[in-house]
């Protein structure tokens, strides 16, 4: 009987600590902090990234319309001017710095032989050199039909680093995505924008 008693009372006291650990509140307010904080500085910085990822992006495509529209603006180009389009390309894209091996611009004089259809005349890249073979045939938007214009079309893509949700904040966490926008703009004046001196493709 004392034995039988004794599991009893043994069982309402661990009934009792159970009801009353269910019934404290005191430590619900760290467990839900815990659980979702995180959730929230991750929503924080991934708001953060997209908002810098689109001013990344308008910058790429205004320094990439404004190389075509200052060079469709000239009579004739050559090295100096379009190695000049760097700075340009720079200027726009401030405050994100582009280091000279950390993006790609690629400059194309193209003339119009049919409706989506033109020419290379020129090409010059960031690295000096020629990226298309002249004289060889591209496809062009569809909406640009006109013959016998000259185009002139800039590439830019630019490499954005964005952080990534893991642990540690060391080089291995940083992924990156290239951001790139192509413009293509009429010469103003003339029939023909010719440059005397740029690199053969190769």
């Amino acid at each position: 009987m004392k034995a039988m008693r004794y599991h009893r009372a043994l069982l309402f006291w661990k009934l009792e600590a159970f009801g009353a650990f269910w019934r404290d509140r005191k430590g619900t307010g760290a467990i839900e902090f815990a659980i979702i904080a995180p959730l929230l500085i991750m929503a924080y910085i991934g708001c953060f990234e997209i908002s810098v990822g689109f001013n990344v992006s308008r910058k790429v495509s205004r320094a990439s319309s404004t190389v075509a529209d200052v060079l469709t603006q000239m009579g004739s180009v050559d090295k100096a001017s379009l190695e000049g389009m760097k700075a340009v390309t720079k200027s726009v894209m401030s405050p994100f710095e582009l280091s000279d091996q950390g993006y790609t611009l690629k400059m194309t004089g193209i003339k119009m032989t049919g409706p989506g259809v033109g020419v290379v005349s020129w090409s010059y890249d960031q690295a000096g050199t020629a990226p298309y073979k002249a004289g060889s045939t591209v496809k062009m938007p569809s909406d640009i039909s006109a013959v016998n214009t000259f185009i002139v079309r800039s590439e830019l893509v630019v490499p954005h680093e964005i952080l990534l949700f893991a642990p540690g904040l060391s080089k291995n966490t940083l992924n990156t995505i290239d951001i790139s926008n192509t413009s293509y703009f009429r010469q103003r004046v003339g029939t023909e924008i010719k440059c005397g001196d740029c690199p053969v493709f190769k």
